[in-house]
Formats: C-alpha cells, structure tokens, sequence
C-alpha cells in the first residue's frame, strides 16, 4: 500500500509554502494516497523524518519547497543509502514552491494545483545520479555534500550568497544578483583537474558541475547534462571584460552560451578545483566556503520521482 510523508519547508516561497499547500494537497492526495504532513522548521529536521518514514514503511516522501529543500532532502537520504544499503529507501520527490526550483524547470514539474496531480500520475521511480562534493573548511575540517541538481563555484557562489542575503524574493532576484554580481566580482585563477588530468588553467568567473540542466531560476548552465549518465558536465567561464560577460549573459537562459570562445566544456566522473585562496560554492542554491574541492557522481544512487 502506498503511504507519503510530506515535509514542508515553511520558508519556502517567501513563508507562503503552508499556505500554497493547502490549495495543493487535495490534488496530491488523489494521487499519492494517504498522505502524512510534516513541517520541517531546520533542514536537520529532514534527517529525523527520512529516518522515522523508513522505519514505518513509508513508500514516498515528497518536500515542498525549493531546490534547498531537496538539497537537504537528498542528503538525508544519501547519508541513510551509505550508512544501510540494505535497505530499501522511500521514493524522493519534489512538489515546487521557492524561489529557483530549477529541478522542477528541468523536469517540467508544473507549478499549478491543478497540474501537479496530472504530473504525480505520469511520473515514475527512476534511479538517479546524485553528485558529491569534498572540501576543505578555512578552519581545517573536511567536509562531504550531496548535490542533486548544480553546483557552482566563483561568482556563482557569490550570487547564491545576495540571493539568501535577500529578505522577500522576487523573480528577478537572481538575475539581478546575477548582474550585481558582474559588476563587483573580479575572475580568479584556479586549476580544474577532470578525471585525473588538468583540463583548464587560469583565471575564472565561474565552475559548474552539473548533474542537472538549469540553475539560477532558469539558466540553462549544462543544457546536454543528464541524470542518468553517470557522468558530471563541468562548463567553465573564462576571464574576459565585465562588458563581453553582461553581454554574453542572455545567452545563459537559452542554453547557446556554449559555443561563446571564452565558455570551455566536458564531461567527467572526477573534477578537482584547486585555489589558493576559498572559494565561494553553491550546491543547488546552498551555499559553503572551502578549498581542495573535489567533486564526483555517485551513479545510480538514489530513487526519484521524474
């Protein structure tokens, strides 16, 4: 029989998540069955309930929240895959309410009441990559990350940092801060190591490892990436005039910025990002601070709704 557990990020959507539940939830239960509602004030929260539905049997657990949301999400559930794989996890799945929810932009999830039961009936368990990233805090304490979708280092770190600087979200908020970003950020040199061998040298806007398409509500950072290949897309922006980068801005959101001279491309089971000083990263909008990044997939590790 199946039973849901939905967690709901009461911050989520400038604090409207509750309140767009509720015009949801019928349209959810029709689909999901019986549904059991959890409010998640802490994303340690999530840990405690990605425990609680194992152990009762819960088939499904769905958030309703932004990419943060399932950012944490995913690493409750990754940490509870490698400490007991044994046994089997609930099925992860997203219904969007936040600010870039760029999961949901990649898998057409709809942001209607309405819409999101016709999605819930059509949509299936598949198993999905998830990415991983190992870092070094400025105070000497190793770290690891799960990332579902995008994570980015340099200016898009930084832009992540004014977007959650920012009290009531817009959505224009990330452009903005996109573009304020542009003009404040100077390129920084860094060495990028993909699978063993140094794939780039020299000063950098931005790194982005992909395991998903779009990030920063909207760009299309890795529009070749899949989630079922076993692979990360790293796309890299060289450094160039705050001018040549406005201008190549648009670009972002139709996906063609990959052919611009100064944008370099591949795909890979390892990246290293080496910096002489820390770094900025985001991890699907979460942002952290480190040096020694390494990032790398865990293929197939996890079952989602897509």
């Amino acid at each position: 029989m199946q039973q849901t557990l939905i967690l709901i990020n009461p911050n989520a959507a400038s604090g409207r998540a509750e309140a767009i539940w509720q015009r949801l939830a019928s349209h959810v239960e029709a689909q999901m069955g019986a549904l059991q509602v959890a409010i998640t004030n802490q994303p340690e929260d999530v840990v405690q309930y990605v425990d609680e539905a194992q152990q009762n049997g819960m088939t499904h657990i769905l958030v309703v929240g932004g990419d943060g949301t399932n950012h944490a999400l995913i690493n409750a559930l990754a940490i509870r895959q490698a400490q007991y794989p044994e046994n089997p996890l609930p099925v992860g799945g997203t219904i969007p309410v936040g600010t870039g929810c760029d999961w949901a932009r990649m898998l057409n999830i709809p942001f209607k009441s309405e819409a999101i039961g016709v999605w819930l009936a059509q949509a299936q368990a598949k198993l999905v990559d998830i990415g991983v990233l190992h870092y070094t805090t400025d105070d000497g304490q190793s770290c690891q990350r799960y990332f579902l979708n995008v994570a980015s280092g340099g200016l898009g770190g930084e832009v992540v940092a004014r977007v959650n600087r920012t009290r009531r979200r817009r959505s224009w908020t990330f452009f903005k801060s996109t573009v304020s970003t542009l003009f404040a950020y100077a390129p920084i040199p860094m060495r990028v190591e993909v699978d063993g061998e140094v794939w780039y040298d020299g000063d950098s806007y931005i790194v982005a490892v992909a395991n998903g398409t779009t990030f920063g509500r909207g760009m299309k950072v890795a529009p070749h990436a899949e989630i079922q290949d076993g692979l990360l897309d790293v796309i890299l922006v060289e450094g160039m005039s705050r001018f040549s980068a406005l201008k190549a801005l648009p670009s972002l959101y139709k996906g063609t910025h990959l052919n611009h001279p100064r944008v370099q491309w591949r795909r890979g089971k390892d990246i290293k990002i080496i910096t002489s000083d820390s770094l900025d990263v985001e991890l699907d909008g979460e942002y952290v601070k480190g040096t020694a990044l390494h990032f790398s997939v865990c293929p197939s590790l996890l079952r989602l709704l897509v």
